[in-house]
């Protein structure tokens, strides 16, 4: 267990509990919207651009919410964050049309991508060395891999048996959960900003060669998470699997994400960031090669298990390694940096996956990305420790 848990009076636990609900909050409308949508005749192509929705409002809030993090704290820009993510749910409750699930997909995926970078930053100041920052952020990245599979898989229940309105109200609810975990969590001191000569801007950030790497293989990774979330409603619906059966495929992945991430603090001391990448990107590849070949919800149920297994122990190593290459008073800017740059691509390939889906089928999805990921696999081996900061 990290000292960090042990340190705070099991604060940690309560951090990813907070996490997990405001997470399912986004992953159960994130089911719940397109297959609404879906059910009332719209396109591949306009599912694509409500998907893409909840990505927009994190890329232009990301590095405000970094910034705002490192002068405020955790609670008040988290709670400023839970009050979107309620609103967005209790907005789709009365009036689930396209257009308000549009709004919807803004506020609540805008809100999600805030806390999460809100509580990555509370979470990595409090860990003391490198191995303990490996532990803290697989404890947590277990929070977002748990509701990924209770977000759908309860949104996929309450759609089959009480209607998407109840689905949603059930979302709406969860951010109030959020704030019943974190309400007592202790702030911790404020770092000051030295600034000597021109007034420091993000984009210092990405002088850094090993940054620039980072980012590039974070993006790769968090489109395969994309890919996954846009393709499976779509095959699963145009196969006539019902939404709890959709959500079953969603959630394994999660479920394995989550399991993974539970094993993996109690080999961090032996775990090379950079190798367990590298490994991570080479799976993830071939996975993506044969799963159009899966037609069985069983099939695609194992494949998206194998998934889940690859991606899941890849984002606490990625954001270790974030928290040792930049100083402790941007760390939130930083994590702003990195939600942004995954946020844009999330905006951008919805669209690009429904174009390429209408035209040449979800199989060249699959191959292009695995294309892309295969050959980044070189970047991943290039992010060696060298250049790291030693805590």
């Amino acid at each position: 267990m990290p000292d960090f848990l042990i340190r705070s009076r099991f604060e940690l636990p309560r951090l990813i509990a907070g996490q997990i609900c405001i997470h399912a909050c986004m992953s159960g409308t994130r089911l719940a919207a397109p297959l609404k949508a879906l059910s009332e005749g719209y396109s591949p192509i306009a599912v694509g651009f409500l998907l893409a929705l909840f990505a927009v409002m994190q890329v232009f809030l990301a590095i405000p919410t970094g910034r705002f993090a490192d002068r405020h704290g955790l609670k008040k820009p988290l709670t400023l964050a839970l009050i979107a993510a309620c609103l967005g749910g209790v907005l789709a409750t009365f009036y689930p049309v396209y257009p308000v699930l549009c709004l919807t997909a803004l506020l609540t995926g805008g809100a999600t991508g805030s806390a999460t970078i809100i509580l990555q930053r509370h979470v990595g100041r409090a860990a003391r060395d490198t191995n303990e920052l490996k532990r803290v952020f697989s404890w947590l990245g277990i929070g977002p891999a748990i509701s990924n599979f209770l977000g759908p898989v309860t949104a996929g229940l309450m759609i089959d048996h009480f209607g998407y309105r109840s689905a949603f109200f059930l979302m709406a609810c969860l951010p109030i959960a959020t704030w019943f975990w974190i309400r007592s969590a202790v702030e911790l001191p404020s770092v000051e900003v030295v600034v000597k000569g021109e007034k420091l801007k993000v984009w210092d950030l990405l002088k850094e060669s090993m940054m620039r790497r980072l980012l590039v293989v974070n993006w790769l990774l968090s489109s395969c998470w994309d890919v996954h979330t846009f393709v499976v409603p779509l095959i699963g619906y145009e196969r006539g699997l019902s939404a709890s059966v959709i959500g079953a495929i969603l959630g394994s992945f999660a479920l394995s994400a989550a399991l993974v991430r539970v094993i993996l603090p109690f080999f961090s001391s032996w775990i090379k960031e950079w190798i367990l990448i590298t490994t991570s990107m080479g799976c993830t590849a071939c996975i993506f090669i044969i799963y159009p070949f899966m037609h069985s919800a069983l099939a695609m149920g194992i494949c998206s298990v194998c998934l889940g297994l690859s991606l899941g122990s890849v984002q606490p190593m990625i954001i270790s390694t974030l928290h040792q290459i930049t100083p402790e008073s941007r760390h939130g800017e930083a994590l702003g940096l990195r939600m942004m740059s995954i946020s844009a691509s999330s905006v951008l390939m919805p669209f690009l996956f429904g174009a390429t889906g209408a035209v040449v089928g979800v199989s060249a999805i699959f191959w292009t990305v695995a294309s892309a990921v295969g050959v980044g696999t070189r970047m991943a081996w290039s992010l060696r420790p060298n250049k790291l900061k030693s805590n």
